[in-house]
């Protein structure tokens, strides 16, 4: 290349060195042009003044592995001197350096070969070979990773001899070479290998990431990733040696996180894409990846021998590491502060934790040739703890150690990873039948449905492997049935472990409280000793069940984590509606549609009670501010699951999802919850909760369980608060309203009687019960008198009466409250033939107990402690007397010829006066309504010797009393009063006389037999009034 004196360019063309080439037609004195050639002859000059000699490369090769080529030049005390490569350099350096490859390679061998001829000479003292090779192969290793990062060094320190082509090939050879006897001294090339002692790799990876050389283990990885066999021989070793490491860590050592970054970090490596990751890639092929069950305890065994394992483990749970429990909540009587303070260093440590192996999953996930094998592994996991939610399980794991299944740290930490990776999954992106796929990783065939025999669903399930042409299944779709799969068999028996605890903690506690407080009954008895030793135990146990829980407490309330489980149970609840309205698109109406969808049919039964359990946890504990947008889906799916009792064979499902409810009325009174308030005003709730509440209230008589006849009594209670509550709001009071026009309020009505009844009764011979006892206790001499095996029956018989009681009043409470504020104003249901006789004298009953001289018995020590206020139990059931004021109840309170007398309205009105409870106008209205009663009682009797010489066929065959409209009860052909009969049909629907199904519609008048009645009873009168 020339130019002339003006800068023109004279053949067209710059030289190769400047790498452009143009065209003999362009202009010849741009300035462009002219800068480019400057720069061009720049870079030519400084080229050629750079030019690297054979001894500078020398010297860069010397520096790089620390070695010498010439003994009287000693670049470092450490630097070792090579006698033969020297020899090699000074016949020919130019040819030495020819080849930079077998040159390196040369002086590397000849470097281990004086290496190890001088540890022979150092160690020919040492007994223990082995180890002795072992040192041999660390030390290698270190050396030449190390070398590695010399080359960076040598590079930033030489950086203007980056342009020459010897100088920089020489560089990449180093890099090559130290990466390549690298990993020859990890395959144990040149020293022996046991595999009992960790890979010589494994201490730098556990080291801070600044201390090592940059860039050397993804190089290193890079050059082993085309040899499957040596990439298995160099790091198998230190993966499991991670394993090992952290097997034998605690969160109460910082030391865990080491391991733990080094795995994912290792994970991370990639290739290219993202979808190539090594690390990952070999992992699955390890044996210990997926180890095959040895015995039933595989859930244990796969933590504790899968290559995973290990890392899932970590937990903060005292039943998993006692030595977090000792380190962060030793104390005997740590502040809240305190407590506080330890619970959050955990917290943050279980999101180091939790962070880190949400890498490795997802780098297995990530990579195409793991996830098939990753996928597997998820699923096993699922599958051999499918067992942790059967009640066995929570039960056992309480009282003992469970060594069959997965710890509860390994599966919480499972969940949360599931979790991070459900998070940007939508219901759009699932195959809503995936688990009746018949590829489907979770196998639900031995679960209770929703709706259906068994019989049935396996039916619909061949009925859809014929029709249904079934597409592959994806990611998303298996991830998010394996997230709530995991919710219930991780979180779920957590929470039921962390409830059994914290109840056995309070009984314990009061225990340990009762049997100090009697101290001196004892102190001085042939008990003392043992009583002395029962204390020692118990506050033994307790301290174990306070570490239990204060650990727990760490996971199970942490904010972050329930935030994340309502989070996932509200799309679950969304995908439940979906399948109840057969997803349909257009606004819900209620009542649904009467065939049941089948695919919602086919839905095991705990997709909807772990999500009322979790809400009735979150209630209980007040751990979780349940939003209001998280919880919508899950209020949309109560209102349709309450209003559609036929949709789920399983009443307690319903109930459980009133329960929670009534638990967000109850634990946040006085204030307004904000999720029930948006229940409260759903349009849809408004019109169709009341009557659907008060429909279960019936259906729950029977629910086909051992335990019914108690259990009602709970569901209802639930009912009546919830309902109580929505009477405040206006709609809701004028749906209830509404409702009570319908026969099926009707039925309703007659369980309140039932339950009022029943439970005033129990309550009140509960206090009388409690009364003699503590009657007995205060009479000294004959409580001492007593035996000491009596006095104890006594104390349990006082102690579980008082129990009883206190259920008993709190239930019979809030039933009494219920038919006050219901008679007042809707009191038409209350005066039906059916029923006012029945209400009438359980009235009577129970103000007989509470204003006459039996009240007396009534009278205990702190009635405030069962709930028992006297007064306003009498002032509710007086109000009823006058909510319920009319000719037909006043009938029906004459007609009660157990409980009524003239006297019992006077004392009532008396101990009105007295305490004050009621007005003057009230007591006036009472008082009449009493001197109504007694005249028709008088009017009664009359009739009663008038008509009493009735024909048998005239009278109803169960009451022997004169029928007023008989019926026909086509079942049995017998003929009843229609009174009687609806009366037992509401509590029992069957023929009195043979059991046959029979229902109100069934009913036949009897016309003709009604007719002849009422001739009998003209007749009657008119000789009546012919004699007088």
């Amino acid at each position: 290349m020339e130019v002339d004196e003006d800068g023109r360019i004279e053949d067209g063309m710059i030289g190769d060195k400047c790498g452009k080439r143009l065209s003999p037609n362009a202009p010849t004195s741009s300035p462009e042009l002219l800068q480019a050639v400057k720069k061009c002859r720049e870079n030519t000059e400084i080229s050629e003044k750079l030019a690297v000699t054979n001894e500078q490369l020398k010297t860069g090769i010397a520096q790089i592995f620390n070695v010498c080529f010439d003994e009287t030049k000693i670049l470092s005390s450490t630097a070792q001197y090579l006698p033969e490569t020297s020899e090699e350099l000074c016949k020919n350096s130019s040819a030495a350096f020819a080849d930079m490859e077998v040159f390196i390679n040369d002086a590397l061998m000849e470097k281990i070969a004086v290496d190890k001829s001088q540890e022979k000479e150092n160690s020919s003292s040492c007994k223990n070979k082995e180890n002795e090779m072992l040192d041999f192969g660390a030390e290698q290793f270190l050396y030449f990773m190390e070398s590695y990062g010399r080359v960076n060094k040598i590079e930033k320190e030489y950086h203007k001899r980056r342009l020459d082509e010897v100088w920089s090939g020489m560089l990449r050879q180093a890099k090559t070479q130290a990466l390549r006897f690298s990993s020859l001294v990890l395959q144990g090339t040149f020293s022996e290998r046991s595999v009992l002692r960790p890979s010589p790799l494994l201490p730098y990876l556990l080291e801070d990431k600044t201390k090592r050389a940059p860039g050397f283990l993804d190089d290193l990885i890079q050059m082993l990733s085309d040899d499957a066999v040596a990439m298995e021989t160099v790091f198998a070793p230190v993966l499991l040696g991670l394993a090992e490491r952290v097997k034998n860590c605690s969160m109460a050592d910082p030391s865990y996180k080491y391991p733990l970054e080094a795995m994912a970090e290792l994970c991370e490596i990639r290739l290219g894409s993202a979808s190539n990751r090594p690390i990952c890639n070999l992992m699955v092929k390890l044996p210990s990846w997926l180890p095959k069950p040895l015995s039933e305890a595989c859930g244990n065994e796969l933590e504790r021998l899968s290559l995973l394992g290990p890392f899932f483990s970590l937990s903060v749970f005292a039943e998993d590491s006692e030595a977090v429990a000792e380190k962060y909540f030793s104390g005997t009587n740590m502040k809240k502060d305190a407590v506080i303070l330890s619970t959050n260093q955990l917290r943050q440590s279980l999101r180091i934790v939790r962070n880190e192996l949400f890498k490795i999953i997802h780098s297995l996930l990530v990579s195409m040739e793991s996830r098939e094998k990753t996928l597997e592994y998820l699923a096993e996991v699922l599958s051999r703890n499918r067992k942790r939610s059967h009640i066995q399980y929570v039960f056992l794991s309480v009282q003992s150690d469970d060594t069959k299944h997965s710890s509860n740290g390994f599966m919480t930490n499972f969940l949360s990873v599931l979790q991070t990776l459900c998070h940007k999954v939508t219901l759009d992106k699932i195959n809503h039948y995936y688990l009746h796929h018949p590829k489907s990783r979770i196998d639900i065939s031995q679960d209770t449905k929703m709706k259906g025999t068994s019989e049935e669903i396996k039916k619909w399930k061949n009925e859809l492997n014929s029709n249904m042409e079934w597409k592959p299944v994806k990611f998303p779709t298996e991830c998010y049935f394996m997230c709530f799969q995991c919710h219930h068999l991780s979180i779920m028996p957590c929470l039921q472990q962390y409830s059994r605890t914290w109840r056995t903690l309070r009984d314990m506690t009061r225990m340990v409280e009762e049997l100090e407080g009697r101290e001196g009954e004892w102190k001085d008895t042939p008990m003392a000793a043992r009583n002395k030793l029962l204390l020692k135990r118990w506050k033994e146990k307790i301290k174990k069940l306070m570490d239990s829980k204060v650990c727990s407490d760490v996971v199970l309330l942490d904010p972050d984590f329930l935030h994340n489980c309502l989070k996932y149970y509200s799309s679950t609840a969304e995908w439940i509606v979906m399948l109840m309205r057969n997803f349909k698109q257009s606004p819900v109406e209620l009542p649904l549609g009467a065939e049941v969808p089948q695919l919602f049919a086919a839905l095991p039964e705990y997709y909807i009670e772990d999500i009322a359990d979790f809400l009735t946890f979150i209630n209980v504990h007040g751990t979780e501010n349940l939003q209001v947008a998280s919880m919508k889906n899950i209020v949309m799916l109560m209102i349709l699951v309450i209003c559609s009792p036929s949709y789920l064979s399983n009443p307690y499902l319903t109930a459980k999802l009133i329960e929670v409810i009534f638990i967000g009325i109850l634990v946040n009174q006085p204030k307004e919850c904000p999720w029930v308030e948006t229940l409260k005003y759903d349009p849809i709730c408004r019109d169709k909760l009341s009557p659907a509440l008060m429909r279960f209230y019936t259906d729950v008589e029977s629910t086909g369980s051992s335990s019914e006849f108690y259990d009602k009594f709970s569901i209802r209670h639930h009912i009546s608060v919830i309902v109580k509550e929505l009477w405040k709001d206006l709609y809701h009071k004028l749906a209830i309203l509404e409702h009570s026009r319908s026969n099926e309020f009707v039925r309703f009505v007659n369980m309140l009687i039932n339950d009022t009844t029943f439970l005033l009764d129990e309550s009140l011979n509960c206090l009388k019960s409690i009364n003699e006892i503590q009657q007995l206790m205060k009479n000294r001499p004959e409580w001492e008198a007593l035996t000491r095996e009596a006095r104890t029956t006594h104390q349990r018989q006082l102690a579980s009466n008082e129990r009883q009681c206190k259920s008993y009043l709190t239930f019979a409470n809030e039933t009494v409250d219920m038919m006050h504020y219901l008679t007042k104003e809707a009191r038409e249901p209350f005066l039906k033939a059916e029923l006012r006789d029945r209400l009438a004298a359980m009235l009577n009953y129970n103000l007989t107990q509470l204003s006459g001289s039996k009240c007396r018995n009534l009278k205990v020590e702190n009635p405030e402690k069962y709930n028992f206020d006297p007064k306003t139990l009498l002032n509710r059931i007086t109000d009823i007397y006058l909510h319920l004021d009319s000719s037909e109840f006043v009938e029906a309170l004459a007609a009660d010829e157990r409980s009524y007398k003239k006297e019992l309205f006077v004392d009532a009105c008396k101990y009105l006066r007295k305490a004050n409870l009621k007005t003057e106008t009230e007591l006036t209205n009472f008082q009449i309504m009493s001197e109504n009663v007694e005249k028709k009682k008088n009017e009664n009797a009359q009739k009663e010797e008038d008509f009493g010489d009735a024909p048998e066929e005239f009278k109803d065959p169960l009451m022997d009393t004169l029928m007023v409209e008989p019926v026909l009860l086509p079942t049995s052909g017998k003929i009843m009063d229609r009174a009687v009969i609806t009366r037992h049909l509401l509590n029992s629907s069957n023929d009195p006389f043979n059991r046959s199904p029979l229902s109100m519609d069934q009913l036949v008048p009897a016309t003709d037999l009604k007719e002849r009645i009422q001739k009998w009873i003209e007749t009657k009168s008119r000789s009546k009034a012919d004699g007088n």
